[in-house]
């Protein structure tokens, strides 16, 4: 099967950084796993963050982490999909990733396609949607009531992957103000675009910008920039409220300063469960099932903002050298193998 993959980390604009191989198909699928066809994957930040912090020695290692596509096979133990269902998802980091026509995946972090959206639409969705679902609702612990609340969410990094969804689920599952961050009038824009009430600049005072809003924040998720934005955000957050981290700061952030107001702090990682094949691993195939129902219904809408071309080394360099650039918005996704 054809597939990209990298052989050693290095810098995104060396052309060995990623490149075009040929891979054997991979075996039958045994428990619950799925094969899978892929049609599309996206780019996450992750995906540039294993090429360089692992280094496979030379063995080729295919990233990905987001595809939509069609199974071909299941395996024996197998109950929520047959051959010839449409999927999207996100995989499992501890597995090989998502950039190769077929794929081996566990069925219960696999959710059903929504049929009204194209392979490209859906591929976009998956991680960021998981990751924004268990940031919201398992870890911050947002009640999923539509009644009017005056209190507020901030979503740190609105206009992003991870962010834009987290939004619209905020918008469209709770009855919290929805306050998203960004800094440039697009990004602005693109946040408002996506349901937010009100969107602050992150290049500005922050602190001053969200007391002006008049309301309590107890929920605050943190999609980016941690160790910058850390003063703000435990100057903002109500007392007894929350804080969800997603990115990777290089200093850990000073727990001591959320003492005062008794906030908690939560990691996410939307890899914990397939990871360590946790009792609730389902739950990721539930919630995919969900965000299908809403993005079939209209009611969320995919965060795809560009597509670069068909699944190939040189589409993935692209990606990847943008999501780099920390100015991305939205999701990129790649289509297709091409012929041959």
């Amino acid at each position: 099967m054809r597939a990209v993959a990298y052989t050693s980390s290095l810098p995104i604009a060396e052309p060995d950084s990623l490149q075009d191989v040929t891979l054997p198909d991979p075996p039958a699928p045994t428990g619950r796993d799925l094969l899978v066809e892929v049609r599309a994957v996206s780019v996450n930040p992750v995906d540039a963050k294993v090429r360089m912090r692992t280094d496979p020695g030379g063995t080729p290692k295919v990233l990905g982490y987001d595809a939509a596509g069609l199974v071909r096979a299941v395996g024996p133990e197998a109950r929520l999909f047959r051959p010839g269902d449409a999927v999207f998802y996100a995989g499992d980091i501890t597995r090989p990733g998502t950039n190769s026509e077929l794929h081996l995946v566990d069925e219960r972090i696999v959710g059903p396609k929504p049929a009204r959206l194209s392979f490209a639409e859906a591929a976009a969705v998956p991680l960021t949607a998981i990751t924004a679902w268990e940031a919201l609702f398992d870890r911050l612990r947002i009640p999923r009531d539509p009644a009017p609340r005056q209190e507020a969410v901030l979503i740190i990094g609105g206009a992003g992957g991870v962010g834009s969804i987290a939004v619209q689920l905020a918008r469209q599952l709770t009855g919290l103000r929805v306050v998203a961050t960004a800094s440039r009038p697009e990004t602005m824009d693109w946040a408002r675009g996506m349901g937010a009430h009100d969107v602050l600049d992150h290049s500005g005072d922050l602190a001053a910008q969200a007391k002006a809003l008049g309301v309590p924040v107890p929920y605050i998720f943190v999609t980016t920039h941690t160790e910058a934005h850390w003063p703000a955000v435990c100057e903002i957050v109500a007392p007894q409220g929350a804080i969800c981290l997603i990115d990777d700061p290089k200093q850990a952030p000073d727990v001591r300063m959320l003492k005062s107001k008794a906030a908690a702090l939560h990691w996410e990682l939307m890899f914990a469960r397939p990871m360590h094949r946790t009792p609730d691993m389902e739950e990721q195939h539930r919630l995919l099932a969900e965000v299908s129902r809403m993005l079939e219904a209209g009611t969320l809408r995919t965060t795809l903002a560009e597509t670069m071309g068909r699944i190939d080394a040189a589409g993935l360099r692209r990606a990847h050298a943008a999501i780099e650039s920390n100015t991305a918005r939205g999701k990129i996704v790649l289509e297709g193998f091409g012929a041959g």
